[in-house]
């Protein structure tokens, strides 16, 4: 009999620590996706990217990848960058750079 007592009372223990759990990532959740709608993300054609940032694409840092798409991310607090998704072959990458082609981390 103790034994089916303190079975049935770990498991009501571990469904509610499962249930906290379950909770704790929905609000950091919510959390995270509102700080990323707090940005204003723009699309911009590849040809129509700043000097600074063309110049960095043509670099030998960059050689073989190909512009798929790009855009203009301004942040909550008005900074800017763009967002440049590029292909190599069958490798993808996603690229952050300022208007003068600088990473932006």
């Amino acid at each position: 009999m103790k034994k089916l007592i303190v079975s049935a009372l770990a498991l009501t223990l571990i469904s509610f620590a499962s249930v906290q759990a379950d909770n704790t990532l929905k609000t950091a959740g919510v959390m995270a996706n509102s700080a990323y709608d707090s940005q204003e993300k723009v699309s911009v054609k590849p040809e129509s990217l700043p000097d600074g940032v063309k110049k960095t694409i043509a670099s030998d840092a960059f050689s073989g990848w190909k512009v798929i798409s790009a855009f203009l991310v301004t942040n909550t607090d008005k900074t800017q960058y763009y967002e440049l998704n590029v292909k190599n072959g069958d490798e993808s990458a996603r690229v952050k750079l300022d208007k003068d082609g600088n990473n932006v981390e």
